[in-house]
């Protein structure tokens, strides 16, 4: 009953390492499985152009033939000449101490060896992927846009010196018949005072003729948190290709200036937890099918990325977006919209979703992790 770490170095190892969550949370309501198609593409260098910036190694734990546990190393060259820390990345694990153990072993011990001073996680190779361990909110469903895990996992951590680097916080809440006045007055008065306004978008390929904007709008008002590094050009056209040719463009919103200057949007989706939850990580030949099912019927959405420029966030821009949003949700009858995750000191997004939702709570926390190697004397 030997528990082997065992490096993943084939494509059968990968197909182990993707497919291993589904036994693991197979009975599991909350759980939403990730598309196989999208986690091998993550992984391949020729597809993921985030990888030409990270170095990444991923381990399986085995014992009688039988995976019990996987993990991801990821160098982030960036993080880790400017910081010396490592990070790690699509961890789960059968409730057992020592697997938790051994699995972060491996990664701590290849960090050491490339120089490295510490590790934290779960983070992935972009803030794009998913990331943060679930602390709080074990019996809601996830999104398809972030991880679920078994309430042991941070439990296991903190006892091997993990301690909290940072938290987010996920929101929910009902979404009102219509914009409250307040929110209308408030978007009518940014718009006259500041000559900016909402762009009315007519196709994904329209959006999509904005992406560049978009993310580059992203990199400059996320620069500052936790874990953030800028995309890429490279980077910024993957996720164009891969995002914006599936978004709703009814469910976009884009703020300009008077010179056609993007300056803010946000994009929301209907949520396709339930989707993907039948589709059981495969797209044919069903999965398709409740993919495009749930993008018609869900009634609620959820909302993904919103940015705005830094010298644009005090002018209360966010306001022509919730008015657009939840314009749009309406015109799609939907009555509920969750967040994205939050950084529990942004008060000022925090205090926003209050706002302008009705019935708003924050329902989930995520925690990442950090341990500081300790030094041979």
């Amino acid at each position: 009953m030997t528990l082997d770490i065992r490096e993943v170095t084939s494509q059968k190892d990968l197909r182990d390492f993707i497919r291993f969550p589904f036994s693991l949370y197979k009975d599991n309501p909350y759980w939403i499985p990730q598309l196989t198609r999208d986690e091998f593409e993550l992984f391949n260098p020729k597809k993921n152009p985030a990888l030409s910036l990270c170095e990444t190694k991923q381990w399986l734990a085995v014992r009688d033939g039988k995976i019990i546990g996987r993990i991801a190393g990821i160098i982030n060259r960036n993080e880790a000449e400017s910081e010396r820390l490592a990070r790690f990345g699509w961890i789960d694990f059968m409730d057992e101490k020592e697997i938790a153990d051994q699995l972060l072993l491996a990664v701590e011990s290849w960090a050491k060896e490339k120089g490295l001073t510490g590790l934290h996680g779960p983070l992935g190779f972009s803030d794009m992927d998913p990331e943060g361990m679930l602390v709080e909110g074990f019996d809601s469903p996830a999104t398809i846009a972030t991880i679920y895990n078994y309430e042991y996992y941070p439990t296991y951590l903190e006892s091997l010196g993990y301690e909290k680097a940072v938290d987010w916080v996920e929101g929910r809440g009902s979404v009102p018949p219509e914009p409250s006045k307040r929110l209308v007055r408030t978007a009518q008065l940014v718009e006259s005072r500041f000559k900016i306004q909402t762009l009315k978008i007519k196709s994904r390929k329209h959006a999509a003729t904005r992406g560049r904007e978009m993310f580059n709008i992203l990199n400059k008002s996320y620069e500052n948190l936790y874990g953030f590094h800028p995309l890429t050009n490279e980077q910024i056209d993957y996720y164009i290709k891969q995002y914006l040719g599936f978004v709703l463009p009814d469910l976009m919103s884009m703020i300009v200036n008077e010179a056609d200057e993007l300056v803010g949007f946000a994009v929301a989706m209907p949520s396709l937890a339930s989707a993907f939850k039948k589709a059981n990580g495969k797209l044919f030949p069903f999965g398709f099918y409740h993919i495009l099912r749930g993008l018609k019927t869900s009634k609620t959405a959820d909302l993904y990325l919103i940015g705005v420029l830094p010298e644009y966030q005090k002018m209360g821009v966010t306001a022509l977006i919730f008015r657009d949003l939840i314009r749009a949700f309406n015109k799609r009858g939907i009555t509920k919209a969750i967040t994205n995750q939050m950084l529990e000191e942004n008060q000022h997004i925090l205090t926003q979703f209050n706002d302008y939702q009705e019935n708003g709570e924050m329902y989930k926390r995520r925690r990442c992790y950090i341990k500081h190697f300790k030094t041979e004397q």
